[in-house]
């Protein structure tokens, strides 16, 4: 299982001590270093079947400094995803992917039903 997270990030941190209490292993990706490429995300958003906006983190400083909420409605899709692939700092996390599953965010009980 690919995790894709910000080590700084406090959900991050309680996923991965979820993940290892769990002993679900994994690799680990630190998302501002790697952030997730243009077809990581395309294929992750399909394979999710969560809407586009659930990638975005609408928490962070970024986002909000660059008035996302107010532009991304008049955004296409390829345009949504080509600004995730920029920072990875836009981008939810955690990002759990395994094989064609993925979860975005940290939500323990649809962890527990994915990787128990």
């Amino acid at each position: 299982m690919l995790f894709v997270c910000y080590p700084r990030c406090s959900t991050c941190k309680k996923a991965q001590k979820w993940l290892e209490e769990n002993q679900v292993p994994y690799t680990f990706r630190d998302i501002k270093e790697d952030n997730p490429t243009l077809e990581e995300l395309k294929t992750w958003h399909a394979q999710s079947g969560l809407p586009l906006k659930k990638f975005f983190n609408t928490s962070g400083q970024l986002y909000r400094s660059m008035e996302l909420s107010r532009k991304l409605p008049d955004m296409s899709e390829e345009e949504q995803l080509a600004l995730l692939a920029s920072d990875g700092l836009l981008v939810k996390r955690p990002i759990a992917v395994d094989g064609d599953k993925v979860l975005v965010g940290f939500k323990q009980a649809d962890w527990e039903a994915q990787f128990r």
